[in-house]
Order: C-alpha cells, then sequence, then structure tokens
C-alpha cells in the first residue's frame, strides 16, 4: 500500500509517501518561520498564499524523491481540518484534484488524528488502547485512543493550549518565533523555582486544562524578573500541569492501557518528555513519544493515518468540506468554558 500525505493546516506545507508498512518513501515540509516572524505568529493570509505557492513543487520532489508516480498511489490522504481554514483549503482541494485526476480514493485526515496515531508510524509494538496526551499549538487533550477512528476524550483546554501558551511567553519575552523552541532554550538558562507562576487546574476535581491564567501570570512577571528564569519557571508550571492532569486520567481510566503516548508540537520539549516517561514508570507503563521529526506538523502522519484509515475501509467522497474545527470525539461531553474550541 502506498498513499499520498498532504498537509497544510497551519504553517507548514508538506507532502509524503507512506506505506502500509511503515516505510516513508518520501518527505518534503516547507516552514514559513520567516514570513511569520514579524508579527510574532502565524498570519492566516500569509499562510495560506505561502501554501499555494508551495504545494505543488513538494509534491513533485517528492514523488522524485520516492522514484513513484500518481498513478502508482492506492489513495491520496490530505488534511481536512482542523485547522487555518485557509490552509486547510489549499491541501485539501489539492488532494481532492490528484484523487479524482488519477481515479484513486480519497481519506480525508482529521489533522489530530494525524498526531494521535503518529507513534505508530514509528513504533509497530504500540497497539490499541493507548492513552494519549495530544499536546501543540492548539490543542491539550487527554484521549484514550481505542482503534483507527475511535477516540475517547478524557480532557481538553477550557481555554488555551499548552503550545499557544508557549508562543505567547515567547513573544512577551521576545525570544522570537517559533516560540517552543525559543522558550526551551531559555528555560536551559534559568531557575525555574525564581518565578512564583500558578497552576491553573491543578489538583482540580474537573478532569481538563487551562493555561490562559498563567499566560497573565507570565505577562505580569515580564520587567520583575530575567527572561531566562521566567521561561523557566512558566516550563516548570506546564510540566506540572501536564503531569497532575494526565496522571488523574491515569488514576481514573477504566481499563488499563497498552501505553502511555505524547503526540503533538508540545512532545517535542525534552522537559515534557522526561517528566511524562517518569509518570509513565511510575504506573508501570510503557511510554511512547515519536521521534521530534514527527511531533511538529508534517505530511508523513497525515500520510500513515490515511493508510490506516484505507486499511480499515474508510475512505471519502470528494465534496468533503475543510473544517475549521473538528473533533476526534463528537460524542464528548461540553467542557465548562471550551465552547467550540473542545
Amino acid at each position: 500500500m502506498l498513499i499520498l500525505g498532504l498537509e497544510s493546516s497551519c504553517d507548514e506545507t508538506a507532502a509524503a509517501l507512506v506505506t502500509g508498512d511503515r516505510r516513508v518513501l518520501a518527505h518534503r515540509l516547507a516552514g514559513q518561520e520567516a514570513a511569520h516572524a514579524p508579527y510574532g505568529g502565524v498570519v492566516p493570509e500569509i499562510a495560506a498564499r505561502a501554501h499555494v505557492e508551495a504545494l505543488e513543487p513538494l509534491i513533485e520532489a517528492a514523488f522524485s524523491d520516492a522514484g513513484v508516480t500518481l498513478h502508482d498511489v492506492d489513495a491520496v490522504a490530505a488534511t481536512a481540518g482542523p485547522g487555518l481554514i485557509g490552509g486547510v483549503m489549499v491541501g485539501l482541494v489539492t488532494g481532492k484534484a490528484l484523487a479524482h485526476a488519477a481515479g484513486k480514493p480519497l481519506v480525508a485526515v482529521n489533522h489530530l488524528e494525524g498526531h494521535a496515531l503518529s507513534p505508530r508510524l514509528a513504533d509497530p509494538d504500540l497497539d490499541f488502547p493507548y492513552l494519549l496526551l495530544l499536546v501543540s499549538g492548539g490543542h491539550c487533550q487527554l484521549l484514550l485512543v481505542e482503534n483507527v477512528g475511535r477516540y475517547r476524550r478524557l480532557a481538553t483546554t477550557i481555554d488555551d493550549a499548552a503550545g499557544e501558551a508557549f508562543d505567547k511567553t515567547a513573544k512577551l519575552l521576545g525570544l522570537g518565533f517559533p516560540g517552543g523552541p525559543a522558550v526551551e532554550r531559555a528555560a536551559a538558562l534559568g531557575d525555574p523555582r525564581a518565578v512564583p507562576l500558578p497552576r491553573p487546574l491543578k489538583g482540580a476535581a474537573e478532569p481538563h486544562f487551562s493555561f490562559a491564567g498563567l499566560k497573565s501570570a507570565v505577562a505580569r512577571a515580564v520587567g520583575q524578573h530575567g527572561a531566562e528564569d521566567i521561561a523557566a519557571s512558566f516550563q516548570a508550571a506546564v510540566v506540572d500541569c501536564l503531569l497532575d492532569r494526565t496522571r488523574k486520567a491515569l488514576v481514573g481510566i477504566e481499563a488499563r492501557p497498552t501505553a502511555l503516548v505524547v503526540a503533538g508540537g508540545v512532545a517535542a520539549n525534552g522537559a515534557v518528555r522526561s517528566a511524562l516517561q517518569a509518570l509513565a514508570s511510575e504506573h508501570g507503563l510503557r511510554f511512547v513519544a515519536p521521534p521530534l521529526w514527527l511531533c511538529t506538523d508534517n505530511a508523513a502522519m497525515i500520510g500513515w493515518a490515511g493508510a490506516e484509515r484505507f486499511a480499515a475501509g474508510l475512505t471519502d467522497p470528494l465534496d468533503t468540506p475543510a473544517r475549521a474545527r473538528w473533533s476526534l470525539d463528537p460524542n464528548a461531553a461540553p467542557a465548562r468554558g471550551a465552547g467550540v474550541k473542545a
């Protein structure tokens, strides 16, 4: 099985060719950091235009790298949401056009499912069900991954995601964009106990996350403490919150999961990975995290999710819409204050 994967949900444009036996034959990616850096964050209109310019050459390069053509693929998988709607539309429309032109099935992939299944691309021994902490720029959720297409949301953020808090902290401290790696570098030079910062919802009965108050506390600390100390204290607060909420999920889960898994852009953070690995050991569980390049947005995870869905007989019509919001668990109970962000 050979799947063409396309990703364009935020500020990474990517194309990949992935096989059903977990081989990534080609992966091409174009970032947009220079275009968005002056604004300290992703500008949707700039991102969408950049996707239009970059996607076709990346697809051609991926086919050349793998030594195959469009007619050799079994299906085309494209991110159909959630994300910045302009960017999502670029990738999805391109995927639809290629599928239609070659007479191939379309697999419309939920970007979050790409993250959720990406650890299985890197680890063939990872079996369902596993407990997943999906932590990225736009999302912070705990999910029981029961099977392909079956996700039970145990917790979500009621306001901001952890990755968004990293980016905002980097902007407040003048550390540059992208913010996550910049904060981690600065944190390595600071004292994590120097700045008293809150741990929102730590110890709370409800299972969810919250990072808006932590961002506000960072803003108040700017000018009173050094940037490195603020970064280190902020990172420590985020880790404490993630650990507390994940521990709560592990204690409350009915069936024992096969592993504790982390995925998403913030999963590339070394402090987060180390703390979660210790938590998994505490509960006698395997800890699984994708390699760093699979944590951030990429097309290999979309291709792999497409391969898993295609193997399960899950394909989509060409009139499948692009979605700015798309929950992995449509039956999840509403989270206080989260609204459509859940």
